[in-house]
């Protein structure tokens, strides 16, 4: 009988598939007590000042080495408040320590001492083709281990607004689409190709939707696991100033003369629009310029400051052209690390 590739693939990933829980210590609940207000009967828990651990949510995730390195996404593991727990297997359970988050990419670096394990290898997520085979690996619904669905590359360099929970809104740029069902819980869990490789981490999927999910390419977890392994933290280029991409109707509404460029502008009262010292800073950068070009390259929605800068490494030297009352000038800054 001639074997099921899909079948092959699940063996040799799922044992490396883990599952991510979040606990918490809480006020052990001892009952419930009722009263009367306004005409109607309220009923509220009567909590123990004694807390307790208590599970309040979780995901997936997967090894990428024998000695417990694992691949996850930010918002699994984002409450700062939270011990989590890394399980392998019905007896196999680790405590974790948390290497390393990137809220702008949604990945997570965590690590459990422990060797020997089976772990997950990583394709190049530059090599995949719309219309790929892939397959999601994940704790569906926290609560199925090892849920493995199949479907294709639906869609390349996606960009979406995506929310979790007290983490808010995060835009998510450069994912990869699939029809491969994505419940929640799946997240942090892997996207594999026919190779029985990681070529993403799954992260977001559409309310209302069929068939509509995302991951994040494994290319960009690559990099920052060799930067965490290399300096012990993610090294990311830093420039130092509060911006607002333009468009037409805010142009409009506002009198700018230009509808796109990055607006330098504080978010709130008594938060500098410029961080003294800054590369920005040192560049010569003011308020309320309005930046349209960063080394050559339009400043839009669909390609905005924060983006070109992902290009660029720490100690680059970038050029900026500004408007400025009017007036357009060339200004060069040099990128530091973000402390």
């Amino acid at each position: 009988m001639k074997k099921n590739p899909i079948a092959e693939i699940a063996k040799k990933v799922c044992p490396a598939a883990i599952t991510i829980v979040a606990t918490k210590d809480l006020p052990k609940i001892e009952g419930f007590y009722s009263f009367s207000y306004g005409g109607n009967d309220i009923t509220l828990p009567k909590l123990d000042e004694q807390k307790e651990k208590t599970k309040v949510g979780g995901g997936s995730g997967f090894l990428v080495s024998p000695d417990g390195y694992v691949i996850t996404c930010n918002h699994v593991v984002s409450d700062n408040q939270c011990d989590y727990t890394v399980i392998i297997g019905p007896k196999e359970k680790y405590e974790t320590t948390i290497l390393a988050q990137d809220p702008l990419v949604d990945l997570a670096i965590l690590k459990i001492e422990a060797q020997n394990l089976p772990h997950i290898p990583m394709g190049d997520s530059d090599q995949i083709e719309l219309g790929e085979t892939v397959i999601a690996i994940g704790n569906s619904l926290g609560e199925f281990d090892d849920t493995v669905s199949l479907g294709i590359i639906s869609g390349l360099s996606r960009k979406i607004t995506a929310y979790a929970g007290h983490e808010g809104a995060a835009c998510l740029r450069g994912l990869i689409q699939t029809d491969a069902a994505i419940n929640p819980g799946n997240s942090g869990g892997c996207l594999v190709n026919m190779d029985g490789q990681a070529v993403g981490i799954n992260t977001a999927m559409v309310m209302g939707a069929q068939n509509i999910g995302f991951a994040i390419p494994i290319n960009y977890a690559k990099t920052i696991l060799s930067e965490v392994k290399k300096y012990g933290k993610i090294k990311r280029p830093f420039l130092g100033l509060r911006y607002f991409i333009l468009n037409e109707q805010v142009a409009k509404q506002n009198k700018i003369p230009v509808s796109y460029g990055a607006l330098i502008i504080r978010e709130r009262l008594g938060e500098p629009a410029i961080v003294k010292n800054s590369p920005a800073d040192n560049a010569g950068l003011k308020e309320f310029d309005i930046i349209l070009e960063c080394d050559g390259e339009k400043i839009t929605e669909e390609n905005n400051l924060g983006d070109i800068l992902q290009k660029h490494k720490i100690e680059d030297e970038i050029t900026f052209l500004v408007l400025r009352e009017g007036q357009q000038l060339l200004l060069k800054a040099t990128l530091a690390e973000k402390k």
